[in-house]
């Protein structure tokens, strides 16, 4: 049986480091472990970056088990298969090649739209330790998995849920009615969590980057049809992978 873990995409680089670190962090907060991926053609390739992936984890996490695991194939392909069992997947935001420029142009595109799971983005600068909120972009009636994702991060946090709705949300509330089963706080145990919504009616995407600059995470969804195995990102989710200034979450929703 497949243990709960994150699993993250290395290449070497000193940008996927950050991406490495920021998985340990995510998996040591839910206390689950991390699986390190390095998709190269030769596999041999891979045994010195992975062992230098994992003693620095080790160093850092002594508390988070790590998997290490060379692939021999191309990295969407690679991380869209070990999406399909774990709990977040993570990469880096840019490079000269290889995972390191995964989430340029089309690629990142392709990556988010395939994932069968939740996939961040390492994205901005240095987390500034006075940003506390999740921040949750919302462009159709479809995100309740992004919201209860969302809902759930900023209990892991401590922190505020800040919704921002776009003008083609049809429900304006601070609580919306398609989203109450996802922003209940208090229920069984769970701690409560302050929610703040507001409805942008102009330019939802440029409100959405603007309010990263506060945000810990942004969390955002991207539609599958039924039926199919890719999906489509909103003109939010598309702008935010490529100026977000604080790292992105993307939920599958159906």
């Amino acid at each position: 049986m497949t243990l709960p873990h994150v699993v993250v995409g290395v290449d070497g680089s000193l940008v996927s480091v950050r991406a490495l670190d920021q998985a340990a962090e995510e998996a040591a907060r839910r206390g689950i472990a991390l699986r390190v991926v390095y998709a190269v053609p030769d596999r041999d390739e891979a045994g010195p970056v992975l062992a230098s992936a994992a003693s620095r984890v080790r160093q850092r996490h002594p508390n988070v088990p790590v998997e290490t695991r060379a692939v021999a194939d191309g990295v969407v392909r690679a991380l869209v298969r070990e999406s399909a069992d774990a709990v977040l997947t993570v990469v880096g935001p840019r490079g000269l090649g290889g995972l390191a420029g995964l989430v340029c142009g089309a690629v990142s595109s392709r990556l988010a739209a395939q994932v069968q799971g939740p996939l961040l983005v390492v994205r901005g600068e240095c987390p500034h330790d006075d940003r506390r909120d999740v921040l949750l972009g919302l462009e159709s009636d479809t995100s309740t998995k992004a919201a209860l994702y969302a809902l759930e991060e900023a209990e892991l946090r401590g922190a505020r849920l800040r919704v921002l709705h776009s003008r083609t949300h049809r429900h304006t509330s601070p609580e919306p009615p398609s989203l109450i089963p996802a922003t209940s706080p208090g229920q069984e145990g769970r701690p409560r969590v302050a929610v703040e919504s507001r409805t942008v009616h102009t330019a939802p995407a440029h409100a959405l980057v603007a309010a990263t600059r506060d945000a810990v995470v942004v969390v955002i969804g991207s539609h599958r049809p039924e039926g199919r195995h890719g999906g489509h990102l909103g003109p939010a989710a598309r702008t935010l992978l490529h100026h977000s200034h604080c790292p992105v979450v993307v939920v599958p929703t159906r």
